[in-house]
């Protein structure tokens, strides 16, 4: 009877925001008109609901549990939500036009507003949902779009994404207090600042005569290292929301400083951080201990204990303490603060907060679907505060919604305040952002290569600006040149 009466409160509700959201939506042309009529508020019944989840959610159980618990509340209309069964970067644009696409798809917000241009998404009334009020604006934003003058929704945040230093605890030194705690804060300096992570790096190279590493990260993944140029006045495209992509900024400000960081953060690694190994063999190599710290974004720190849960059972420690100690060892802390000089063997002008590229991953619904209400009950159910809470528990996100992520606090907090004061800087929502990637991480490679083998072309400032300079031009011509 309860849940009948649940069911019965969701739906009347589900009409009455629905109302509302459709008076504050506005009118498009008549085709796009049509799109936001969708949202009626009547609840479609015995139909099924394929969700596009990513790949962390299915294999962490998270998945299995969103499904359960929304088919066992809406039973009752025959709705039912499986897993697409797709790969996790599934092609709406190709495949929703066929009937082939998920009717529900979670990505990251510049994977999701690029399906708005050719309508693929519906624009949806976001202030019906629960979690309308609780998401700040500069988490919204990354999935509005002004079509004909009108501004809409494309997406539901559901967790901020940013880089943050992952790093085995267990493998600080010993004397980390004594020696490795210059300000006395009772917090080890290598986790708090490039410079020291960098010493400490070349001290664990040195004390295993080789065979072990400090900071480890593919340095060719344009995503994580752009925050070195962007914490030196560089950015992606210009404009006042950041969407001008006549305006490449990758070597604009002092941008050049993050260049050699690069490079110098290089040196203390191998010729494998100039591609794909070091992303794809962290889970082991953290696990084992052959790196110290890696870099990389909040929702798969569940990946990282359980990686180092199977090591400890290895090593002859039971199922439980394994997985408790793989808790207490793998942390989590945000980015380490960079020198000011642009140099990490310079700490003589201070140091600054890094700012890092970030995104919002989110929900979206297909305009392809058949279903859309059932789907917005669906989004509606999987952003509540009890399934988001859920979400971080299994997964370990950083909420988009405030009030769980004050409930959580740490680092989910932190994260919330980087979005608010901009060192998240969020990814730009435009198709242009696919033509940023190949020339920026190739230029990084470029960086590693040049000092892991000695070749030295990039080590003047004025080098690494021209070498940016020529990373801007590539970008603009594959948007506007080549693509014309």
């Amino acid at each position: 009877m309860g849940k009948t009466l649940t069911a019965v409160l969701v739906h009347i509700l589900l009409v009455v925001a629905v109302i509302v959201g459709m008076g504050t939506l506005g009118i498009l042309a008549n085709d796009q008109e049509k799109t936001t009529e969708k949202f009626t508020g009547e609840l479609e019944r015995n139909v099924t609901i394929r969700v596009l989840e990513n790949d962390t959610a299915k294999q962490q159980g998270y998945l299995k549990y969103i499904l359960d618990a929304f088919n066992e509340q809406y039973k009752e209309y025959g709705i039912e939500v499986v897993d697409a069964n797709m790969g996790e970067y599934t092609d709406l644009e190709l495949q929703g036009p066929y009937g082939y696409g998920p009717d529900i798809v979670f990505q990251a917000n510049d994977t999701i507003m690029k399906y708005v241009d050719g309508k693929h998404v519906l624009p949806l009334p976001t202030k019906m949902l629960d979690c309308y009020s609780v998401v700040d604006e500069k988490a919204w934003s990354a999935y509005k779009q002004t079509v004909n003058n009108q501004s809409y929704t494309f997406g539901v945040p559901v967790n901020i994404q940013q880089p943050l230093l992952y790093y085995r605890e267990d493998m600080l030194p010993e004397d980390w207090k004594e020696n490795w705690d210059d300000d006395k804060n009772n917090v080890p300096d290598m986790i708090e600042n490039w410079t020291d992570l960098y010493r400490y790096s070349k001290h664990i190279r040195k004390t295993s005569n080789g065979k072990k590493f400090g900071y480890m990260k593919s340095l060719n993944d344009g995503y994580f290292a752009s925050g070195y140029y962007l914490s030196y006045g560089g950015y992606v495209f210009g404009g006042e929301d950041s969407r001008d992509t006549s305006d490449i900024g990758f070597s604009k400000g002092e941008s050049y400083k993050g260049a050699r960081i690069i490079r110098q953060l290089a040196s203390v690694m191998n010729l494998e951080c100039t591609e794909d190994t070091i992303t794809k063999n962290s889970y082991s190599k953290i696990a084992d201990g052959t790196y110290f710290a890696t870099m990389t974004t909040p929702d798969v720190l569940g990946l990282f204990r359980a990686e180092l849960a199977l090591q400890y059972e290895k090593e002859g420690y039971s199922k439980l303490d394994a997985q408790n100690m793989a808790i207490e060892n793998i942390k989590t802390v945000n980015v380490p603060k960079l020198p000011v000089s642009g140099n990490l063997e310079d700490e003589s002008q201070g140091m600054k907060d890094m700012t890092v590229m970030g995104g919002v991953n989110g929900y979206a619904i297909s305009s392809y679907t058949e279903s859309p209400n059932a789907c917005l009950a669906f989004v509606n159910f999987a952003t509540s505060y009890a399934s988001i809470l859920k979400r971080n528990e299994l997964l370990g996100i950083s909420p988009a919604r405030i009030d769980v992520a004050e409930k959580l606090g740490g680092l989910n907090s932190i994260i919330n305040n980087n979005l608010k004061n901009g060192t998240n800087y969020i990814m730009p929502s435009v198709r242009a952002l696919a033509q940023v990637w190949t020339p920026l991480q190739t230029f990084c490679a470029t960086l590693a290569d040049d000092v892991l083998k000695d070749k030295n072309k990039y080590v003047t400032d004025e080098a690494l600006l021209q070498g940016l300079k020529k990373v801007d031009k590539q970008i603009y011509d594959a948007i506007h040149t080549l693509a014309g």
